[in-house]
């Protein structure tokens, strides 16, 4: 836990208007016990608390005033909670949205400039508790994972560069069936050097020859878990093995003997799902490169695109842009050749390679797409000196697996419809919207 000195806390104290009963002048202004201390631990403590990514922690006053004016910057700046989603443009329904609403802004800017009081501290509300450092983050709503599968152990060393392990396991799994939820789990041991887990099935073909399946599950930096929507079916196959590239990037900490683990959930008989009803889901990486390599030159910018088109329809359920260090933004797009209108579904302008956060769309406002219709992936790179992230402007830049490199694709969870499928969605779809018209009196 981070240690506050007494000067420095005296020195805050001192900062703060106080009563002669030595409790905070309220007024008119938020106070920590009555308003901010609320908003810290619904948006901050996740990150911010020991043992967590967090640079310092954020668990009580003591600990927040000291930085109530950094945090008044950076939440003002909308730097954090860090969610680089844009606000204005695109579907904004998303599940596990992290940014915070300007009412929150608001008050944590009128909280620190009024001094960052404490107030009443019989208002300050009860700790809360949060998933330790290599426990599931799912398993509050969903409980403990139906089955986990871990990776082959390996040593981590303490220094050193970039690292892959990729071993096959057997899966373990008997019996093919539905997903509810998957979340990749990396040991606490290495949580600060597992940079990702990329985790697939591999199956038996027709042949009797072990081939490559559909993707499990994807972790970075700063990603929760996945949850399958309503109406599909992400399978899981029996009899399977499945293969890992795990990343690791060491921190100064040797681990031996490393795992990382992917916990699956499935639906149960209290759930609603009929897998007969639903349509097939799969998360895949689209290249945004064309399959070629590509250089940023030293001071230098970088456009890269990609496209893609299903001959049938399809529901795009989440998003998640992946680039690195010179990376600043992306966006997905979809043009209908059939109408020649072009419009953006997602966009994130402020990139950031320690936080990758897939946008999960949420139910009935997931972007659907017409058989034949393109999907446009665009990223955007700055080798300059104007990109805060950039370790060096001075280095040529080219694709590849290395932090050091880029990388140039995105996650994306497809739902593969049929034509009755998609316009029976459709018609969910433009009812919802009609109805909410009428709730509005008629006003669009």
């Amino acid at each position: 836990m981070k240690k506050v000195s007494a000067i420095g806390l005296l020195a805050a104290v001192a900062m703060t208007p106080m009563l002669a009963n030595g409790q905070d002048r309220a007024g008119d202004h938020p106070t920590y016990a009555g308003e901010v201390s609320r908003i810290i631990q619904e948006n901050c403590q996740i990150c911010h608390q020991p043992g967590q990514i967090g640079p310092m922690s954020f668990t009580s006053y003591e600990e927040v005033r000291p930085w109530a004016p950094l945090i008044q910057l950076k939440v003002a700046q909308r730097e954090m909670p860090p969610y680089q989603y844009d606000r204005d443009i695109g579907v904004q329904e998303l599940k596990n949205d992290w940014r915070m609403t300007q009412e929150d802004i608001d008050t944590i800017v009128e909280w620190v400039n009024a001094g960052s009081p404490l107030g009443n501290p019989e208002e300050l509300p009860p700790a809360k508790d949060f998933p330790a450092v290599g426990e599931w983050r799912l398993a509050e709503e969903l409980g403990q994972p139906d089955h986990t599968i871990k990776s082959s152990p390996w040593d981590v060393p303490a220094n050193g560069q970039d690292l892959w392990w990729e071993p096959e396991v057997d899966s373990g799994i008997t019996e093919a069936r539905c997903i509810k939820a998957v979340e990749t789990l990396p040991s606490a041991a290495a949580h600060g050097s597992t940079h990702h887990a990329n985790s697939h099935f591999v199956v038996l073909n027709d042949e009797g020859e072990w081939v490559r399946g559909d993707r499990l599950s994807e972790f970075a930096f700063g990603k929760l878990g996945e949850k399958v929507p309503e109406g599909a079916c992400r399978k899981v196959p029996a009899n399977s093995k499945v293969g890992w590239s795990i990343h690791y990037y060491p921190d100064g900490n040797a681990v031996p003997n490393d795992q990382v683990t992917v916990g699956i959930w499935y639906h149960d008989e209290e759930d609603s799902f009929v897998e007969e009803e639903s349509f097939r889901q799969d998360l895949r990486s689209y290249n945004l490169s064309g399959g070629g390599d590509y250089l940023i030159p030293p001071h230098g910018q970088l456009m890269t695109q990609g496209f893609h088109s299903f001959d049938h329809p399809v529901r795009i359920d989440s998003w998640q842009p992946h680039l690195h260090l010179r990376g600043v933004a992306m966006s997905m797009e979809i043009f209908d050749p059939a109408t020649g209108q072009r419009e953006v579904i997602s966009q994130a302008s402020n990139w950031n390679a320690g936080w990758n956060h897939s946008h999960t769309y949420e139910d009935g406002h997931q972007p659907l797409v017409p058989a034949g219709t393109t999907i446009i992936l665009t990223a955007w790179y700055d080798n300059s000196a104007n990109n805060p992230l950039n370790p060096d402007p001075d280095q040529w830049v080219g694709a590849g697996q290395r932090t050091t490199d880029e990388m140039s694709h995105a996650w994306i969870a497809v739902t593969h419809l049929d034509d009755e499928g998609y316009e029976k969605l459709l018609a969910e779809r433009e009812e919802r919207n009609r109805r909410a018209v009428a709730g509005n009196g008629g006003d669009e």
